[in-house]
């Protein structure tokens, strides 16, 4: 396994993040306690330090299988995130949005689900139109100084919005937001306009999301995956569309060649190709089998020239933004 400081942080994470939304009990893909242990466990035994969650992925049963899991193992050596902004109970509003009451309730059911006393990394998932960024910015950094949260990260906003974000905490001196979690991959590169040189210049370490854009870079287009949760999924089924839309198609068509001429899957090319991307730290990769975890990890010791990355990279033309509400 190979590890990276997690932007300014001067925390080490692994180059792989385990993503835990394939954990619970809200979908019919998703996997119980058992089978999500079995995937938790071999992680840990491949190197990998860092885990993902939210406190809406199953409301809360990802993190409650992830807490149980880590449990056995010494807590210091793992880096574990988690995020709010979803309503997690349909009968309280307030369990969702990013207002301190929000915050500090949700933090603290986090916790309790995880079974620990200190989050490393506690992410906002969305943003938050009907609260101003000053009062999450306050609650957050009062987090942090009360020990319940090391850092604090953001996920998925317009490049303005971080950026006011941490101008408001550079003038009311609060903690900033150390990361940013987003959706980037081979078929949706719109993050590259403005987001990444952002976090770049301003030392926010990024952890991406759907680096496989939901599977539609880990097999031929042509080939429809039988998968429970691609015939259930009409999200996956609406960005896939997009992806295909401008250029996707032919980025898919090369990665396979390219996939084939070095003898590996297209999935670990793909996942490559983000790791060769000085922009990007850890790819977050969700899974529901010990295998695509393991072949996530050997796609760590594929070679990429520069060549390479032009050839599947140049086929790429603009997409509508998915994701930011």
């Amino acid at each position: 396994m190979e590890y990276t400081t997690l932007g300014r942080t001067g925390m080490k994470v692994s180059r792989i993040c385990l993503g835990c939304n394939s954990f619970g009990n809200q979908h019919d893909w998703m996997l119980d306690r058992k089978e999500s242990h079995e995937i938790i466990e071999r992680a840990i035994d491949l190197g990998i330090n860092f885990f993902d969650t939210a406190n809406n992925y199953s409301f809360g049963e990802s993190e409650r299988i992830l807490g149980t899991a880590l449990e056995p193992y010494d807590r210091d050596a793992m880096v574990v995130a988690s995020k709010v902004y979803f309503q997690t109970d349909p009968n309280n509003p307030n369990s969702g949005g990013l207002s301190r009451k929000t915050i500090e309730q949700e933090l603290d059911a986090t916790l309790d689900r995880l079974g620990m006393d200190t989050l490393d990394l506690y992410q906002t998932h969305r943003w938050d139109d009907d609260t101003p960024i000053e009062v999450t910015l306050r609650a957050l950094d009062d987090a942090v100084r009360r020990g319940k949260t090391r850092y604090v990260g953001a996920s998925t906003m317009w490049a303005h919005q971080l950026a006011r974000a941490l101008h408001t905490s550079d003038v009311l001196d609060l903690e900033r937001f150390a990361t940013m979690q987003n959706h980037y991959n081979l078929a949706y590169r719109e993050e590259e306009r403005e987001m990444m040189p952002l976090c770049e210049m301003e030392g926010v370490g990024v952890v991406t999301w759907s680096p496989l854009a939901r599977g539609f870079l880990a097999r031929p287009h042509d080939e429809q995956s039988t998968s429970t949760r691609t015939q259930t999924d009409e999200l996956l089924h609406e960005r896939e569309a997009v992806y295909r839309s401008r250029g996707g198609e032919e980025i898919n068509e090369r990665i396979e060649e390219l996939a084939d001429e070095k003898g590996v899957t297209m999935a670990q090319l793909s996942l490559a190709w983000q790791c060769h991307n000085d922009w990007v730290d850890a790819p977050i990769v969700g899974t529901t089998s010990v295998e695509h975890l393991e072949d996530a990890v050997e796609a760590l010791d594929v070679s990429l020239s520069d060549s390479d990355i032009a050839y599947i990279e140049e086929p790429y033309k603009p997409v509508e933004v998915l994701g930011h509400s």
